[in-house]
């Protein structure tokens, strides 16, 4: 499973706060037929791997999907535009 930061749970809960208002939905991370990764809103499945913010459900990963993102990270970085969720490797 893809390592989730404190500061990219909290980016997480605020995209989600802005975009919905529905408690038991989430942001699903997925990969589209190109192999880029995106977030869309979803509910949780029964294989999802879930990460949890402050009693929400911030962000859904299938399972087959959360075992090809190990050694992988989720954080924030600092752009010239504002805070941007970004996907590193974990050294």
């Amino acid at each position: 499973m893809i390592d989730v930061t404190e500061r990219a749970k909290q980016k997480l809960k605020q995209i989600l706060s802005e975009k919905i208002d529905d408690p038991v939905a989430g942001l699903r991370l997925s990969a589209n037929d190109k192999g880029e990764l995106g977030l869309s809103i979803d509910i949780e499945a029964s294989n999802d791997q879930v990460v949890e913010y402050e009693g929400s459900k911030v962000l859904l990963v299938e399972e087959e999907m959360a075992a090809s993102l190990e050694g992988l990270a989720l954080d924030v970085v600092d752009t010239s535009e504002g805070p941007a969720l970004t996907i590193t490797q974990v050294t």
